[in-house]
């Protein structure tokens, strides 16, 4: 399972979204750290004017009514009493006070809210308390005229995390506009790019460049220009190369016929029988080099073709000058091609077939938007290692360097170039049983 997406705004919008939520955590950590400290500082406040009142009022009321007095002011969290001896002595006196006051802040043992800590241990009991992990119990002695002392105990709770709805509210709706503004970001980036990704798979090296995407960030704009200029460099190189290798092809074809003539007039026949052969061979070589160099001529129209038709064609064509071949193709498919070339793509395929495997059997369907041929032989098939080299030009897994069994070795390169001009492809590979299949994929029109 793929944790991250590999797209440009999945990657980003993932980023983003991650620093938003960790910059959100340690905003709320810092927060409510100060807002525990300012609780802690107006919870202490509040203690001290609540003992030094207390301490007033047991001043001036008369000793009978002492006890009513601090069973009044005694709550769950705060115990007063009067004590003689103070609760806070001189030597632990850890926070500072009020002229005349004792403080004293220990953390304690959510059992046992008189523990006193030791002083080796002093520093374990301010570490608890800073984290949060005990109670915290503030301890404050104040001395009353009569030589006693009002001892007051109270146990701070740790304040509970609280979002307040206005935070969460900012929150969310932060996120949604830094999320909005991504994805609007964003997609202003990656829909040229996408554009562009297209335009470049529709591009062939000898068709007319599709438009480019002109909308976008600069940086999109250049790269598009570029990519445009590229291809009419790319361009104007195939169409020289071409031009040169039909001049050559010319400059060849004049030289072979006038031996071809010098080579009638030898009086051996043997001797003119070889010589011709290999003048033809010749031939040949140059003939298919310069078909393979050209590749789909762009001054040939587009026409409508029915596949299945003209499979059945080249079938009954190929079955009466080799071994047989046969086709099952059911409905018709129309398809868009340079109908001479795809013929002669088509012929290479069938006419290797029929070579090396000794019949053939062709299969035309349609799989969702592509036309699909299959053919399939009952020949050795290919071993899996030269699959793919058998497209390289001159390549030839035929060892006995003979025309008639292997040609030139230009057959499948010929047919790879004229399927993926019009946008197909063809594919190798070895059938279970044995045999060869090899598998044509052409688009259908859409609609």
């Amino acid at each position: 399972m793929r944790l991250f997406p590999k797209s440009l705004m999945g990657q980003l919008a993932l980023l983003i979204l991650g620093a938003f939520l960790a910059a959100q955590v340690i905003s709320t950590w810092i927060f409510t750290d100060e807002r525990g400290a300012a609780i802690r500082a107006a919870q202490r406040l509040e203690t001290v004017e609540r003992a030094t009142a207390v301490a007033q009022a047991l001043e001036d009321a008369p000793s009978a009514n002492r006890a009513g007095i601090l069973a009044a002011a005694n709550s769950r969290l705060v115990r007063f009493s009067v004590d003689r001896r103070p609760l806070v002595r001189d030597g632990q006196r850890w926070l500072a006070a009020p002229a005349g006051l004792r403080m004293q802040e220990v953390t304690v043992s959510p059992h046992d809210a008189e523990m006193t800590p030791p002083p080796a241990v002093a520093w374990l009991h301010d570490r608890m308390r800073e984290t949060g992990v005990a109670l915290v119990v503030l301890r404050i002695s104040v001395p009353l005229d009569d030589g006693g002392w009002l001892n007051v105990a109270a146990r701070f709770q740790r304040p509970t995390v609280q979002a307040p709805p206005t935070i969460l509210g900012a929150t969310l709706l932060s996120l949604v506009l830094i999320l909005g503004a991504l994805w609007l970001g964003l997609r202003r980036i990656t829909t040229p790019l996408s554009q562009l990704a297209a335009a470049a798979d529709r591009v062939t090296w000898d068709g007319a460049l599709p438009d480019m995407p002109s909308g976008g960030p600069r940086e999109v704009r250049a790269l598009s220009d570029a990519l445009t200029r590229m291809n009419a460099r790319l361009s104007g190189m195939i169409a020289e190369r071409t031009q040169m290798l039909a001049a050559l092809g010319h400059d060849l074809r004049s030289p072979i016929t006038a031996l071809k003539l010098r080579a009638e007039m030898v009086d051996d026949a043997e001797t003119r029988e070889r010589m011709t052969a290999t003048l033809d061979e010749m031939q040949d070589m140059v003939e298919t080099t310069l078909a393979f160099a050209r590749g789909v001529s762009t001054d040939q129209p587009m026409e409508a073709v029915d596949l299945a038709n003209l499979m059945h064609d080249l079938v009954q064509e190929l079955s009466e000058l080799g071994p047989r071949v046969t086709v099952k193709a059911g409905q018709s498919m129309i398809v868009q091609v340079r109908k001479t070339p795809m013929r002669r793509a088509l012929r290479n395929l069938l006419e290797n077939a029929q070579r090396y495997g000794g019949s053939a059997k062709v299969t035309v369907q349609r799989v969702g938007a592509m036309a699909e041929i299959l053919i399939d032989d009952d020949g050795p098939g290919i071993p899996a290692l030269d699959i793919d080299r058998v497209f390289d030009p001159f390549t030839r897994l035929e060892v006995s360097r003979s025309r008639e069994t292997g040609g030139v070795g230009l057959g499948l390169p010929i047919a790879r170039a004229i399927l993926r001009a019009h946008g197909g492809d063809v594919y190798l590979s070895n059938r279970p049983n044995g045999g060869l299949r090899a598998r044509v994929v052409l688009p259908l029109p859409l609609g």
